[in-house]
């Protein structure tokens, strides 16, 4: 049967086009996941934990999850499976708590802005010019009686907060310069879907948006925003400075993530395995920590060697932004110190303590 040369010409380009299409078709599957997969099966787990978190583990804070994740297999002998998801693969931080406090996930790494939903008290470290920078971060840590008490913020929610990982110094990322309080306020900042930010924004005379982190790439890219309230460390990692070529580094807030656990679930765990995460998660966290101060580093060397132009504010503006954050700390002051039945530490005045223990000076 003679083939005409049409067909042959035809069935040839089909070919080739399956060809050229393969590599395509197979990175359009490849998942942000595949750099970090588990070098066991999990299968076999007795329990498993779903933990979200809105960022990239390239970021130590967040990578925490995985090291939580291999260090747990290891330490329970493949008892509990650490099934964490970054990457805003839940969904946004505000949506994601409310998962979490009905039981539909077991865990979430929240930032320290969004985590206020639930837990007011966690806004401690929030307020402008309070725990402003890594030492005074380690300084609160280690002390247990007022530490403790901000990580059971969520306690009366039903969720367990256990320990923190850090994200570098807030300031300002910017499509312009922003040299000066008078140039910020000509900026659209996107921040955080938290309480303590808007009423700090306020304040200093600044028009914020607020708007969930999954959002920010379109808007950053469309100009609905052109300035973002976060750290250098994140907008570097998470390619913010492709739109926005400046930063400003106010520092006047360290960005945490608190580990927090829907204590329902916890308590299904029996008694060893239950001490065995607790005393894994603050290992891996006090080892992550340690990491952050370097990585903020880095990244901002690694940003202005690409271009990125970094700012300081005066230091008149410096002082007008902690006097206007001041009134803050005390239109807050009634949600950081609101006790619950949960609470077995009791301050009359716990925001006072803190500030007294940092030496806070508006």
């Amino acid at each position: 049967m003679k083939v005409s040369k049409a067909l042959l010409l035809t069935l040839a380009c089909l070919v080739l086009l399956t060809m050229l299409a393969g590599p395509v078709l197979a990175q359009q599957k490849a998942s942000p996941m595949d750099a970090w997969k588990p070098a066991f099966d999990p299968s076999g787990a007795k329990y498993k934990v779903v933990v979200s978190n809105v960022s990239s583990p390239a970021i130590k804070g967040v990578f925490a999850g995985f090291a939580i994740r291999d260090e747990l297999w290891k330490r329970t002998k493949g008892q509990i499976y650490f099934d964490y998801k970054p990457f805003s693969m839940l969904g946004g931080e505000v949506e994601v708590l409310n998962q979490l406090k009905m039981g539909a996930i077991q865990g979430m790494a929240v930032s320290s802005v969004a985590a206020t939903n639930l837990g007011p008290r966690f806004g401690v470290v929030n307020l402008p010019y309070l725990i402003d920078s890594f030492e005074k971060l380690d300084k609160f840590v280690a002390n247990k009686k007022m530490f403790d008490h901000f990580m059971n913020a969520m306690e009366h929610q039903g969720i367990m907060g256990l320990d923190i990982t850090g994200y570098g110094n807030y300031g300002w990322a910017s499509r312009t310069p922003v040299k000066s309080l008078e140039d910020a306020r000509k900026v659209k900042f996107r921040i955080a879907e938290a309480e303590v930010n808007k009423l700090t924004y306020n304040a200093w005379g600044i028009n914020p948006v607020v708007m969930p982190w999954p959002d920010v790439p379109m808007a950053m890219k469309t100009g609905t925003i052109d300035g973002l309230d976060h750290t250098p460390m994140v907008c570097n990692i998470t390619k913010k400075f492709e739109d926005a070529k400046f930063f400003t580094q106010v520092n006047y807030a360290q960005g945490l993530f608190i580990w927090i656990f829907n204590k329902a679930w916890f308590k299904t765990l029996p008694a060893d395995l239950q001490k065995t995460f607790v005393a894994t998660i603050h290992d891996v966290c006090a080892d992550i920590r340690k990491q952050g101060k370097a990585q903020e580093e880095e990244e901002i060397a690694k940003a202005k060697a690409a271009g990125v132009q970094f700012f300081t504010l005066s230091a008149a503006d410096t002082a007008t932004l902690r006097k206007l954050g001041d009134p803050v700390h005390y239109k807050y002051a009634a949600e950081i110190n609101q006790l619950y039945p949960s609470d077995t530490y009791r301050p009359e005045k716990y925001l006072k303590e803190v500030q007294d223990f940092m030496g806070y000076k508006p």
